[in-house]
This record gives C-alpha cells, sequence and structure tokens, in this order.
C-alpha cells in the first residue's frame, strides 16, 4: 500500500496530467443550450459520471487487473470511442497521465509503461488502470481516484466557462458524494466485457466540439 500522500497528490488539481485542457463536452453542452446555469450542470455530470461508471471503469479495472492485457484493453477502448473527439482526448490524457506518473516516480515500471504507451493508442482509461498497479494503489482506491476526478474535472470546466461560480462549483462537488459511491458499488466489478454507452446524448454533443465557432477547450 503507498503512502496516502501519493494519491493525494494524484487527486490534487495540480497534478499536471493534462486533464484541465479538457471539458468532456460540457463547452459543447454549454454552447447549444443544453447547460445553462447551475441545474442543468448537475444534470449534465450525473450523466457523465454514470458514463464513466459504465464506459471507462472497466478498462481501469481490467488493466488494473491484468496489465499483461494493456496492449488488447487499449484496441477495445479505441473501437469503443466511436465518437472522434472523445476518442482524440482519451489518447492525449492517457498518454500524458503516463508520463508524468514515469516523471514524478521515476520507477521501472512506470518507465516501462511509459514505454510501453508510445506503442499504442495509448487511452485514459486502461492506462489509469494500469499505473495505479505499477504505483500499488489498491483497485478502490484508483476507481475512486478516476470518478472523483472525473467529477472535478467537469466542475472546473464549467467554472473557466462562466456556468457557475468556484463556490458553486464545490457545492456541486460535494454533493456529488453520494453518487460517486453509488456508481463505484455498481460498476467496481465491471470489466472490458460489460462497457456500455449511457450518455448518447452528451457523446453527440462533445462531437461537435470541433466545429464550435470558439473554443476554450480540447474537447
Amino acid at each position: 500500500m503507498p503512502s496516502e500522500w501519493l494519491v493525494w497528490q494524484m487527486a490534487d488539481s495540480a497534478f499536471p496530467s493534462g486533464g484541465f485542457a479538457h471539458s468532456a463536452g460540457l463547452e459543447a453542452a454549454w454552447q447549444s443550450g443544453e447547460v445553462a446555469a447551475a441545474a442543468g450542470l448537475e444534470r449534465f455530470v450525473r450523466e457523465t459520471v454514470e458514463q464513466a461508471g459504465r464506459a471507462s471503469l472497466p478498462f481501469l479495472t481490467a488493466a488494473h487487473g491484468r496489465p499483461d492485457r494493456l496492449a488488447v484493453l487499449d484496441d477495445l477502448a479505441d473501437a469503443f470511442l466511436t465518437n472522434a473527439v472523445a476518442n482524440r482526448a482519451s489518447r492525449v490524457q492517457g498518454r500524458a497521465f503516463v508520463s508524468t506518473c514515469a516523471r514524478i516516480w521515476p520507477m521501472p515500471p512506470l518507465r516501462d509503461l511509459e514505454a510501453q504507451a508510445k506503442s499504442l493508442r495509448g487511452h485514459y482509461a486502461p492506462l489509469a488502470g494500469a499505473a495505479g498497479r505499477a504505483l500499488s494503489i489498491p483497485l478502490d482506491v484508483s476507481q475512486r481516484l478516476f470518478l472523483f476526478q472525473t467529477v472535478r474535472g467537469v466542475m472546473a470546466a464549467a467554472v473557466r466557462l462562466g456556468i457557475v461560480g468556484a463556490y458553486e462549483a464545490q457545492r456541486l462537488q460535494f454533493g456529488c458524494a453520494a453518487l460517486l459511491d453509488a456508481v463505484r458499488a455498481r460498476c467496481c466489478a465491471l470489466d472490458e466485457r460489460h462497457v456500455t454507452q449511457t450518455a448518447p446524448l452528451i457523446d453527440l454533443l462533445q462531437s461537435t466540439h470541433d466545429r464550435l465557432y470558439s473554443r476554450l477547450f480540447q474537447s
């Protein structure tokens, strides 16, 4: 079991994993009028977390348990992410995350993972699972960290877009605690055989990101 400080460091917004360059489709949803204020943001976050539990967490779980299957899981993640914007974002975030981990903790397992990621498409969820295993982070903690970062990323994007203020975003994030626990409880045993799309509207909106007139985020 690693020091708890390591996990807190990864959860810190200062951890340079590149996640804050992406809005998970929120920017496109906001410009389309689907998210206009706090109530719409809360609905968006709920659907995003549910989607993360069903579509991303299974890849993390599978890679954490069998890092030797990372290449297969990476290919499956690539086939599943048919939305070009989401696919690109997953690859950018995955490689950035592993590279950051290897620079901060230059231990052989992470160096090997970084080298392997260069030969893969490098999707975020399976690489996050493999990195968690390399850092000896327990599976349940890796799952909670992944879901927490999902919410944190959306809330940070919402503040930068001006949808809500920083205090309101923190209040909404605190209100997601029960949701995060419930989603993890339902999805913690799922693997790559169970991935499914639960938020098709968000997926559709995110696919329009590259056609927005003005953009603050990459996705």
